[in-house]
């Protein structure tokens, strides 16, 4: 089963926004706490053939993954599709809207983020081989933190600098 998102993301700016926000939610949750942090290179792409992409990265997939996958053809009317590079792991990254949004910006959307048993240059040589081109290529590095009952992640990304996202993601459509 995919799973939905549920996230709101704010551009900060600065670092002292971005500190000013974690002092703010240090005093509101005294149990925050890092989870983790990673470096990322993210690959946009654009156009292609979603049938194509399914065929030619199946075989990676597990039985569960394929269905995943599936379904979001199935289902999605908007697709966002990237590589990532998340420090040693290379992940596939998929969203698609469910409404009548976009898979960036949508009130409903499912996604598929699933790692990869091959390297970034690889998996971007099989986007491209089912027709998708690079659309933005940049990095960020990301601290990940439990907040109260959701995860919130603070980047400093390549070219504006620092952004927050609150996340949850739920297997409940509803």
């Amino acid at each position: 089963m995919a799973n939905y998102e549920i996230e709101i993301k704010t551009l900060l700016g600065t670092k002292e926004n971005a500190d000013a926000l974690l002092e703010k939610m240090k005093a509101l949750d005294s149990e925050m706490h890092v989870t983790g942090t990673n470096s990322q290179l993210n690959h946009y792409f654009i156009g292609g053939d979603e049938q194509q992409l399914y065929s030619l990265l199946t075989p990676f997939f597990t039985e569960q993954q394929e269905q995943a996958f599936k379904e979001i053809l199935d289902k999605g009317k908007d697709f966002s599709l990237r590589s990532r590079q998340k420090d040693d792991q290379v992940l596939l990254v998929i969203k698609a809207a469910l409404d009548g949004g976009t898979s960036a910006n949508s009130v409903s959307r499912l996604e598929f983020e699933e790692a990869m048993p091959i390297t970034l240059e690889e998996l971007d040589a099989l986007l491209e081989a089912a027709g998708f081109t690079h659309q933005a290529k940049w990095s960020r590095e990301r601290v990940e933190y439990a907040y109260k009952d959701i995860t919130v992640c603070l980047d400093k990304n390549a070219g504006y600098g620092y952004l927050a996202e609150f996340e949850t993601v739920t297997e409940d459509q509803a």
